[in-house]
């Protein structure tokens, strides 16, 4: 089939695209290699494709409204993964216009495309920052997400927002992943797991924020890959003895509407989490404890159990592993 992958040149657009092409798809590659970290490795990235003839990439702003309208047109994909973002929490706080332009101005471009050419399936990144502060865990996809704590979460819960109702009025199947911390070889450089292995090989100290009193549920990146692969082949469709044009249900939403989370399932404590890093370089980190930061939550934990049910899969890599894996690559 023909796909395209936004924020191909992104840490989990990359994967995706590999795992397309390598089962035989043609993948569109879509990225537009902005500076929100350095360039160098999205492009390095995109080298790890140059040897697929199935990939072709296309430097593109999901803004350009009038440019998306065309590649759809003329591509006439048959599914989209929808992977570009402006990504970051504490970003967001500082450049709130940078996730207008790129998360709502954006997915709106894709759901247009989708709708006017007749895509199979969109699956889309969501994030579990669409939680918030909510203290019932796990977090399930059913629980309320209406008091976000950064802009970031608030765009990614209007992503959803806004594919529910493309998927309710135009019958277009949406599937939204809530991702949960993602990480391993080839991560963003403004993520904890690189931060902190730069820090920690070069002898400079570690902010550890909350006083390390945090808990994230790590997800490794061959996990997320292999749960996005799986979701984009079971397409939303209406109950057949279901009439979609019926009111939608508020429990249920709509029939071509789904949501899932995707993450380890095991939350594990900031201080574990730099001891694995520390075993892995086999240094010792230098903390400097700080407070909790504007935007952050003190706990995230995933509730899997919709996607084993209705996937049978859930990510299962042990968290020393995931580090290891992801340390050795940071020292190639």
């Amino acid at each position: 089939m023909k796909y395209l992958v936004t924020g191909a040149a992104g840490f989990i657009g990359n994967f995706v695209s590999e795992r397309l092409c390598a089962m035989g798809h043609q993948v569109i590659g879509l990225d537009n290699l902005n500076d929100y970290y350095d360039p160098a490795l999205k492009l390095a990235r995109l080298k790890r494709l140059e040897h697929f003839t199935n990939f072709t990439f296309v430097k593109m702003d999901l803004a350009d409204r009038e440019a998306i309208a065309n590649l759809f047109a003329t591509e006439q994909f048959e599914r989209v993964i929808h992977l570009a973002a402006q990504a970051g929490v504490r970003y967001s706080i500082e450049n709130p216009m940078a996730y207008i332009d790129s998360n709502l101005v954006g997915m709106a471009t894709i759901l247009e495309g989708c709708r006017h050419n007749k895509v199979q399936h969109l699956v889309y990144a969501s994030s579990s920052s669409v939680y918030g502060a909510n203290t019932k865990i796990p977090f399930a996809e059913e629980d309320r997400v209406d008091y976000p704590v950064s802009l970031y979460a608030a765009t990614k819960k209007s992503n959803e927002l806004m594919a529910h109702t493309y998927s309710h009025l135009y019958s277009l199947p949406t599937t939204g992943l809530r991702f949960f911390t993602v990480y391993g070889p080839w991560g963003r450089p403004d993520m904890a797991p690189f931060l902190f292995t730069d820090a920690i090989a070069n002898d400079k100290p570690i902010k550890v924020f909350n006083n390390g009193k945090m808990q994230r549920d790590f997800t490794y990146i061959d996990d997320i890959v292999e749960g996005i692969i799986r979701i984009q082949d079971v397409i939303p469709a209406p109950n057949k003895q279901a009439d979609n044009k019926q009111a939608v249900n508020k429990a249920e939403g709509s029939p071509f509407y789904k949501l899932y989370n995707i993450g380890n399932n095991q939350p594990v404590e900031l201080e574990q989490f730099i001891t694995c890093i520390e075993n892995a370089l086999g240094k010792k980190a230098i903390k400097q404890y700080l407070p909790m930061q504007d935007g952050d939550v003190v706990r995230t934990f995933a509730d899997v159990s919709g996607l084993e049910s209705e996937i049978g899969f859930k990510p299962n890599t042990d968290l020393q592993s995931g580090i290891n894996s992801f340390v050795q690559w940071y020292i190639k």
